[in-house]
């Protein structure tokens, strides 16, 4: 049983193991530096995600807050599922073509709530990206 804890442990401390026996054999002060800058960014982006869940959770707490995303994208729903699934699949009707302004608003809405998170990783790589090469 020990073996297996072992295995299943053994490369995460193995890890931590190296990371604290690296920060202890730190020979001069800027590795010393950008270590403990390192650190500290670990720290600050665990912060951050702790705060984000806050604000998510305060922002749900009424039914009022928790309804407005849903009902912003519910007639864009309703028009996608009538278009695909009455007028498509099963035949049974035409749909007049949206404005393009209001197709505009309707991409704008299915990129939010499917690309909306993508988009947050992608600005941020790129930021960290710049950040490196500016160091």
């Amino acid at each position: 049983m020990q073996w297996l804890v072992g295995l299943v442990t053994g490369p995460f401390f193995g890890l931590l193991l190296k990371a604290y026996t690296a920060k202890l054999t730190a020979n001069n002060t800027s590795e010393n530096i950008a270590q403990q800058v390192a650190i500290r960014a670990l720290e600050l982006d665990q912060r951050e995600a702790e705060m984000n869940a806050k604000v998510v959770i305060a922002e749900q707490g009424n039914w009022v807050t928790r309804s407005v995303r849903p009902l912003m994208a519910m007639p864009f729903i309703l028009f996608l599922w009538k278009v695909i699934v009455w007028d498509k699949v099963l035949g049974w009707g035409t749909t007049d073509p949206l404005d393009p302004k209001m197709w505009g608003v309707f991409m704008a809405v299915v990129v939010a709530y499917m690309g909306g998170r993508s988009a947050e990783r992608v600005a941020d790589k790129i930021a960290e990206s710049v950040k490196a090469i500016r160091r």
